[in-house]
């Protein structure tokens, strides 16, 4: 069992580089991290393979084995791509690095290495056609130390991309593509996302990862459209997502040595969960990892209810009335709101949704 202590700072440090098991302590101790902060780091370490993510997995093994048998026949067909479509929070950043990671035989880009099959970037800001194009050169170890084109930038990033025989980048926040843009640059973008995959020397796939916005963009255009599988990233639903839940909010008590409290085995307990998330799968994690903290830090054997009350009290910054694992009708709370109940609803209206411009 993890037990918290006292994070303090020795007062004096040993001056001959032998440091005995105490002094070895009082060094941890003086860096701020202990063992609790150990056992976080590696429950944020862990990855839970919810069914959005396989969908993912087996669409993008299909798009990799379409562009590895074209090259194997000496064939240059069109690349297709990938849309990873889903809300903030719900894991799509994380499953995509997660994908490149862990899929075998994939070089991904690595320093020192020339190929890298797969390359991944977010997008800068402003996420114009010029800006994207040396984002690329730059992840792709080809900075440009003068002012280019358009044309010219991606001229070069075509040629590193098969230099490096790069079969797939991955642009992470594609919603910048849409998001106060107006009509022409989105355009120029998409006839640039086009050209990547129609390239007659070397077609590259492109996955996208973005909110929702993304998907807009890319029905835009009928013939981007025909090259993209969409992977939605839904949110969660407590009937067909409660055992997987149920079954990670296990997993990180026995990593941590806690038992779990007889109501936390409830399905409406993974309910409010589920809705204080905002239904989303990486709110989940978050909630829970930092439920777990709470247990440790207040030195308690079991995880239980408070934990996730204080969890979501500290995320929120919510009066108690507004916080989903104590209130009775907690689906009407707005789980994404910060401060509800601290600041008079006059002054807290809902957050307003962004436009594009025209």
């Amino acid at each position: 069992m993890l037990r918290h202590t006292p994070r303090s700072t020795p007062k004096t440090m040993p001056v001959n580089g032998d440091l005995t098991m105490s002094n070895k302590i009082a060094a941890t101790a003086a860096t701020g991290v202990d063992d609790i902060d150990r056992a976080l780091a590696q429950l944020r370490a862990r990855f839970f393979a919810h069914r959005y993510y396989r969908k993912l997995q087996e669409s993008f093994t299909t798009l990799l084995n379409h562009r590895r048998a074209d090259l194997e026949i000496g064939s240059q067909n069109e690349a297709h791509g990938i849309a990873v479509i889903g809300d903030s929070g719900s894991g799509k950043t994380t499953a995509v690095r997660r994908l490149f990671a862990t899929h075998p035989d994939l070089q991904t880009l690595q320093p020192g290495v020339e190929k890298a099959e797969a390359v991944s970037l977010s997008l800068p800001s402003p996420a114009s056609v010029k800006f994207v194009g040396l984002a690329c050169l730059n992840v792709l170890g080809y900075p440009l130390r003068r002012d280019r084109t358009s044309a010219v930038i991606w001229d070069l990033v075509h040629n590193n991309l098969q230099l490096r025989q790069t079969l797939v980048l991955h642009f992470d926040e594609a919603q910048d593509f849409y998001i106060n843009q107006n009509t022409r640059e989105m355009q120029a973008m998409i006839n640039t996302l086009k050209a990547l995959t129609q390239n007659p020397k070397w077609p590259v796939s492109i996955i996208l990862s973005g909110m929702p916005q993304l998907r807009d963009l890319i029905n835009m255009d009928t013939q981007l459209t025909r090259r993209f599988t969409p992977v939605h990233f839904s949110k969660l639903d407590p009937a067909l997502d409660a055992l997987p839940i149920m079954k990670m909010v296990a997993g990180y008590a026995k990593t941590t040595d806690l038992d779990i409290a007889p109501d936390l085995k409830d399905k409406a307990f993974i309910r409010r969960l589920v809705h204080a998330a905002a239904g989303e799968f990486g709110l989940t994690v978050e909630l829970l990892l930092s439920a777990v903290e709470n247990a440790l830090r207040n030195g308690k054997q079991k995880l239980d209810h408070t934990c996730f009350v204080q969890a979501f009290a500290r995320r929120s910054g919510c009066m108690p009335d507004f916080n989903p694992f104590l209130r009775e009708d907690y689906t009407s709370i707005n789980a994404r709101l910060l401060l509800l109940g601290q600041i008079p609803d006059d002054e807290d209206p809902e957050p307003k949704k962004k436009g594009r411009k025209r």
